[in-house]
């Protein structure tokens, strides 16, 4: 079984990856403004089915084979930090804008917003170091199967980011107003994001450590 210490460990790691403004957040944002939170949830639901994706395949030992080829998680490590740090630049450039600063996008139908959110979720570099280098080190295998052991550690991830990606839908259009009615909280907010995201782009690239996999 796993353990209660591994359990807590992995829900905080991915409740300070989920606050850290990225693609998925980027995207949800995106859509619950423009569209409604309706399409928000169905883009939710995507990032879900994504993340189930990702814990299937860490409990099938994805780590091992980037263990076995470090160039290739050096490229996955390296490709991420590259992209954070182009949403930070996005973001703290002079005349940036904010994560929820309305953006008019065209509206999709049902099928696409499951879809992007899918893809989204998918080619996020945060998920993909968490799933290959993070969860692997909670697991314990003194304590059981290591596969059941990965596949709690990584429900626990979805759990933590379904509930705050679900509250950051639901509450976009409020705080999207709130930071349009007020341009100095509205600035504040955008160096924040931005200097977030420049700070884990850089720590994340500066990162020796290699990819760790499930004994």
């Amino acid at each position: 079984m796993v353990a209660a210490g591994a359990v807590v460990g992995i829900a905080l790691v991915a409740l300070g990856l989920v606050l850290t403004p990225g693609p998925n957040m980027i995207y949800l944002v995106s859509r619950s403004i423009t569209q409604g939170r309706r399409a928000g949830l169905l883009s939710l639901l995507g990032v879900a089915v994504g993340f189930l994706i990702y814990l299937v395949a860490a409990a099938a030992g994805i780590a091992t084979v980037f263990v076995l080829v470090p160039p290739l998680y050096l490229a996955v490590k390296l490709g991420g930090a590259v992209y954070l740090l182009w949403l930070a630049w996005r973001t703290l450039r002079p005349g940036g804008t904010s994560v929820f600063t309305p953006t008019p996008l065209p509206p999709d139908r049902p099928r696409r917003l499951f879809t992007m959110g899918l893809v989204t979720c998918l080619l996020n570099p945060k998920i993909a170091i968490l799933y290959v280098s993070l969860l692997p080190q909670f697991v314990d295998p003194v304590r059981g199967s290591v596969a059941v052991q990965s596949l709690l550690l990584g429900l626990t991830q979805i759990i933590v980011a379904l509930t705050v990606n679900g509250l950051i839908v639901l509450s976009a259009g409020s705080v999207a107003t709130f930071l349009t009615r007020r341009p100095t909280w509205a600035k504040v907010q955008r160096y924040v994001m931005g200097s977030v995201l420049a700070g884990l782009a850089v720590r994340i690239a500066a990162d020796r450590s290699r990819a760790v996999a499930a004994p």
